[in-house]
């Protein structure tokens, strides 16, 4: 079985990471969703309420589950059998910063590939922050998460206000 790993914040799911999940199985058995907290940002979500919405979301596919995860990748994707690491770049400025964490994965892990891929053009724009920042000013969330996700982002903004 070929299982990826898709790892990040997901603070929270976008159209554009779901959109990377639901066609990563196009090439793997299953895909394992690791979440993460970025220690550079302070998150909306705490990393429970992000695996819960995660999982929501993507509740219909049963090859793709949700993981909560800290420490190393590569220890993450030993401790599961993963192969491959699934990495989405939305823009060139993405890509060096992605691809010195593509070799150092590699360095530690020689096993481990990356692969990058390239969002649909309908989400290329979508990142979590701008999310967050459309939420927080009580804009239109249409086309930018899934349902769920925007009542749990209209809830989250309403109780920090």
């Amino acid at each position: 079985m070929r299982t990826a790993i898709y790892a990040g914040s997901f603070d929270p799911l976008t159209q554009g990471h779901e959109d990377l999940i639901r066609r990563s199985l196009g090439f793997v058995d299953r895909v394992v969703v690791a979440v993460t907290t970025n220690v550079s940002k302070q998150p909306l979500f705490s990393v429970e309420e992000r695996v819960a919405l995660i999982s929501r979301v993507i509740a219909d596919e049963p090859r793709a589950e949700v993981r909560p995860f800290g420490g190393l990748l590569v220890d993450f994707a030993r401790d599961i059998g993963a192969t491959l690491l699934i990495r989405g770049l939305r823009a060139v400025s993405d890509f060096e910063y992605e691809y010195q964490m593509a070799l150092m994965n590699r360095h530690l892990h020689a096993d481990l590939e990356t692969v990058f891929m390239v969002p649909s053009l309908d989400t290329t724009y979508i990142s979590s922050s701008l999310v967050r920042e459309v939420a927080r000013y009580g804009g239109s969330l249409d086309g930018l998460v899934s349902p769920a996700v925007a009542e749990a982002l209209r809830q989250k903004v309403a109780a920090t206000r």
